[in-house]
This record gives structure tokens, sequence and C-alpha cells, in this order.
């Protein structure tokens, strides 16, 4: 079935006219948007009956690329079933593009009395010594299932609640196959009266050589009027151990509305320069593209600069069918790193003229990076 729906997929890339929306393709200075290559037709991974969103990918001791994702029932509707229906699927593949089989659930729902117990989404997985971390957002409420999707829109109680409870949690294992350890608190929590009072999202760590942590992650603020929270922003949070505890650096956020612009869908890593950082451009005020992506530099993850050619990539996307395709959305980027190198560029997309309400199906894909050029 799952080489079926790639078969679909293939044949909607195949028959959308490059006039359809089509930004201008150009090549910018940057190391990375220079090195997009074109993207497999049936790479990746998609269910028909769920929609399908951010993933992480590892390449584990069997030499099988593991694709931890989210998902959730498309009997609900896309944009707000993920904060109460999302769970982790464990996907794998011989090879980095896929395309992907599913294998099991590695994270779902378990009651309402859990930080996580509704919802499990964005996750991010690393390894530390012996021990794979997976970072993610966990939300829970009250109320009882949906048997009316109609009843889950963006003002109902069950999402402004569910938005609320969004926190950044861990869970361990030993194996890419599970069990995996989950904590019963999570370990960002809110703060009252910080740029992070609402909500901790969207978690992107990196484990240094030294064992501490350090972790981009999305947040907003409170507003007393509906939708009750503000525009996002990314803060810093570092640990001595990937168990904590978890101190946000600073009183105020590294990006934001207010400070170099509103970015979310952070991806971080490090190299012998420093840290970088691939993110969404929400509003086109930082990369010139709406919803593209930015690409920065910083030493310390605290203080941040953009790239001189800030683009790290755009809806517009190359595919190995020779056709050139604007998505109807892409985000959340993940970079697979292998042997000190990015090589892969992973994105949450969707079918359609933009917009989460105007798309009949969503699939993680795989973009190569072409090889870095040696300085």
């Amino acid at each position: 079935m799952f080489k079926h729906l790639c078969v679909a997929i293939g044949i909607l890339l195949l028959n959308t006219s490059p006039s359809h929306g089509e930004e201008t393709m150009k090549q910018w200075n940057n190391d990375l948007y220079s090195r997009i290559a074109p993207a497999p037709v049936d790479g990746g991974f998609a269910q028909p009956d769920y929609w399908v969103w951010g993933s992480s990918v590892v390449e584990g001791d069997d030499g099988k690329f593991h694709m931890f994702v989210s998902r959730w029932p498309k009997e609900l509707p896309f944009h707000p079933g993920w904060m109460v229906a999302s769970e982790i699927a464990h996907c794998v593949s011989d090879t980095a593009e896929g395309p992907y089989t599913f294998v099991d659930v590695a994270l779902g729902a378990r009651g309402a009395q859990f930080w996580d117990g509704k919802s499990c989404h964005n996750p991010r997985v690393v390894k530390h010594n012996d021990t794979y971390i997976m970072y993610y957002m966990g939300s829970t409420h009250p109320f009882d299932e949906i048997t009316d999707p109609a009843v889950l829109t963006l003002d109902s109680h069950y999402t402004v609640v569910a938005r609320a409870n969004k926190r950044i949690g861990i869970a361990t294992s030993k194996n890419l196959n599970g069990p995996w350890e989950r904590r019963d608190a999570c370990v960002l929590d809110t703060r009252s009266e910080t740029f992070y009072e609402f909500l901790t999202s969207n978690p992107s760590p990196w484990i240094n050589d030294d064992g501490s942590v350090t972790l981009i992650f999305k947040s907003r603020q409170y507003n007393e009027k509906f939708p009750y929270h503000s525009g996002m922003s990314l803060g810093l949070a570092t640990a001595p151990h990937f168990e904590g505890p978890y101190t946000v650096v600073g009183d105020e956020p590294i990006f934001g509305p207010d400070r170099m612009g509103e970015i979310e869908d952070p991806f971080l890593w490090k190299d012998d320069t420093g840290y970088h950082l691939i993110a969404k451009d929400m509003n086109a005020s930082l990369a010139g593209q709406h919803h593209s992506g930015i690409l920065a530099h910083s030493k310390d993850a605290l203080n941040w600069t953009l790239d001189k050619d800030p683009l790290a990539y755009s809806r517009t996307l190359r595919f190995n069918n020779g056709k050139t395709v604007q998505m109807g959305q892409l985000e959340r980027p993940f970079g697979l790193i292998r042997d000190g190198k990015l090589t892969h560029l992973f994105f949450a997309t969707m079918d359609g003229p933009g917009g989460f309400g105007n798309s009949t199906k969503s699939w993680n894909m795989a973009v190569p990076l072409a090889p870095q050029t040696e300085p």
C-alpha cells in the first residue's frame, strides 16, 4: 500500500505544472542552499490514513535509517488535529532517502493525567554514549475523545487547552527499536512573566562533547484575549546532562517579533566553526520569501548572525523526474549529519496551493545535498 501511495505522490508531482505558484529559482551563495539536489519522488514517508509531519532520522548500528515522525488520523482536520491526537511513529529504510516503512508507534497516547498524555509531536532524536534521547513536544487535556471532527476548531476548548499545555520532554532508549522510557514530568516548563510563559515546543537539541546540552526551543507569551498567546519566539536553554536540569538563558528570546524576526521550526547543529541554525521564516522578514528557510550562525548559540545570503531553502524544489514544484507547505526542516557533515534535509510537506486547510495529503520528504565543497 505504501508503494502505491509513493507512486500516487510521484504522479502528483509529475502532473504539477511548473507555473503553479512557482518561485524564481536563484543560486544563492551560502553553502547550504547551493547544495540542494533533486528530491526523489518516491522517497520519504507517507501513510494514506494519516496526516504525516515533521521527522528526525538516525542512522542505526544495524546499517538502516530510522525515521521518527509525527502522525495523526486524517479523520481529524490537519490543524489543529495534531494538538490533540499526534503520536510519534517509527519507520525504517535501507537508504537515507527512503521510502520508509512503518514499524511501530514509538510514543502514543497514555492518559490525560500525564503531561504528554494526549499528544506527542515534533521528535528530535540524538545519541549520547550508548543512549538515544528523543526530545519532543507533549500535551494533554481532560476532555472526552473527539467523535465529531467538526468540533475541533482553533477556538474550541480542545485546542485552547491543548495548546496551552504544550511542553518539552524527553524519552530514552538503548535501542532505536525501543522501548522508550518516558518521564513523569517535562524537562522544560513554562514560567510566568517570561517570553515562554504560555508554552514550550519545537525542541532542537545539540549534545556537546562534554555531555552538556544546548537546546533551542519555540515559545509564546500569554495574552488575555483570544487566541491567548503572542507571536512566536525562539529561546535558548542549557543543561549539564540530558536528564537536566534545563535552564533558560537570559530574559529575552534569541529570535522573536521584536528581535531579529519571527521564525519557528529550528534545526540546530554544531561544527568546528560554531553553531548553525535553519528555521522557517514566518513572514519573509529575514530571507525574503514567505515560509522559506533562514540560515544563521553563532559562536555561543545565544547571539546569532544571519548568513550573508540567508536563504537556506525555499518552497520551490526540484525533483528527480525533472519537474520543479512549489510545495503547498514546506516546514520542520531536519538535517541528517553523517561523518560530521550535512548530507540530507528532511521536510514536512503538503500538496495544494498553500495553507493547512487547502491540502489533501501530507508527508515527510527527503532532499539530498550535494557533497560539501572543501575550503
